[in-house]
């Protein structure tokens, strides 16, 4: 980092630097910071040709970048090549990982900007469900001072009789608002809009219901901006604060287009109160372990996570900043972060899930790397248009070569399938699978 600093306001010269020529103004300014002829002379040296330093009124050349940002590609991409990546675990001065695991955490936790008093989860069921097979209850816990989390816990019948292993099914994002755990969890009276969601998304299925019938005790909670914690403005309709079962589809797109086009102005308006959102929704997937171990049911060893899309990515965290979850599945979100940036960021990374200053230390694929030694599985669909082939296929090298510097390369799954950006239903039955044979 250069640590000149500029002339003192009032310094002679400096009324309209737009008005001189570039070097001059370079030259004047670099006298001003008392920087040496020699040093003066590199740094003009150094820009003499960069594009994009000092403002013009001559017409921007005709630029095909390919780029969603046009002609501000060259600039980031510049930016984007000065990222090594300093505390990736392929780094040859991390020798451990479980140094390297309290080094990067802290960064990731640092940058966050979360981190409330310690609370009591204070778990209540709300209400009981007898499902047949399993047992369905409304829960409320605390993750901080600040909130109270609605969850959905299945509960499988004979879970008071034996110590069961638990999943934390994490729902996406899919720029659908209107629910959030229901989307995981099977009803008979869910609303056709909601059934259609999970027939695109989810191959017809509820996910966290069927795990239940596989044996696990499973949660799901509301993210913050979904469901029961959905946006709420003071004039808005009757509609969107019932979400009444026939609730019509135009309705629930109209509540999906406001919710999106928020999503700036509730980022902003966090990180103006001083936190991020990601930091808030890593903290509530966390303290979900925190309210898991208070139930006797659950075997507190055997603790999976398993998400699509934004779920993947909470998947992939939690199991990262949470070394109680022994076995995480991050489906339909994998890639390294560099590729993404030219076309493929618009769709792929949200306000919901941009942890400011991340990528200055850590690709996306040495985030994953964090949770080893515990078991991985990612899941990507071929077809699946969001994420740029390219990245994928150096995600998937970077975290091999991570697993492997670990020692545990037998322990990280990587599978494509037949698919676009779903949870289908052959990747369903590989996250069973999975779970079977990790928890």
């Amino acid at each position: 980092m250069n640590d000149d600093k500029p002339a003192e306001a009032g310094t002679s010269g400096l009324t309209d630097p737009l008005a001189r020529p570039r070097r001059d103004f370079l030259k004047m300014l670099l006298a001003g910071t008392g920087a040496s002829a020699m040093a003066s002379e590199t740094l003009l040296a150094q820009g003499a040709g960069a594009p994009f330093v000092v403002p013009s009124t001559a017409p921007l050349p005709k630029l095909e970048t390919g780029s969603d940002v046009g002609t501000l590609w060259p600039f980031i991409e510049k930016l984007a090549a000065r990222s090594y990546f300093p505390l990736a675990f392929t780094q040859p001065q991390f020798r451990t990982l479980k140094h390297w695991k309290q080094v990067a955490r802290m960064k990731v936790l640092d940058l966050l900007q979360y981190t409330p008093p310690k609370w009591s989860t204070q778990g209540q069921t709300i209400k009981t469900t007898d499902r047949g097979d399993y047992v369905l209850e409304k829960v409320q816990f605390n993750t901080s001072p600040y909130f109270r989390v609605p969850a959905y816990v299945l509960v499988p019948k004979d879970a008071a009789r034996r110590q069961t292993p638990a999943v934390i099914a994490l729902h996406d994002h899919s720029g659908f608002y209107l629910w959030g755990k229901e989307k995981l969890v099977e009803d008979e009276d869910e609303s056709p809009v909601l059934r259609e969601f999970k027939q695109r998304y989810y191959a017809g299925r509820s996910l966290a219901t069927g795990l239940v019938r596989q044996g696990y005790l499973v949660i799901v909670i509301d993210l913050m901006y979904w469901g029961e914690r959905r946006m709420v403005l003071d004039d808005d309709p009757d509609d969107w604060r019932t979400r009444p079962a026939n609730i019509e589809v135009d309705r629930v797109s109209a509540f999906n287009v406001r919710s999106s086009q928020y999503e700036p102005l509730v980022s902003r308006t966090l990180m103006a109160a001083g936190v991020t959102w990601p930091g808030l929704i890593f903290w509530d997937d966390i303290r979900t372990v925190d309210y898991l171990l208070t139930r006797s049911e659950v075997d507190r060893n055997r603790i999976g996570a398993i998400g699509f899309s934004l779920g993947g990515i909470r998947a992939c965290y939690l199991g990262a900043l949470d070394q109680r979850v022994k076995a995480a599945v991050v489906a339909g979100w994998m890639s390294s972060i560099p590729y993404q940036l030219r076309s493929d960021i618009k769709f792929s990374i949200g306000y919901s899930m941009l942890v400011p200053g991340l990528h200055r230390y850590l690709d996306y694929p040495d985030v994953a790397a964090m949770n080893a030694p515990n078991p991985l599985l990612i899941m990507m669909g071929k077809q699946d248009g969001i994420f740029n082939a390219e990245g994928v296929f150096e995600g998937y090298q970077k975290l091999k070569k991570s697993y492997e510097k670990a020692n545990h390369s037998d322990r990280l799954i990587l599978r494509e399938f037949e698919a676009g950006h779903v949870l289908s239903a052959e990747m369903q039955q590989a996250a069973g699978q999975f779970f079977a044979d990790y928890l």
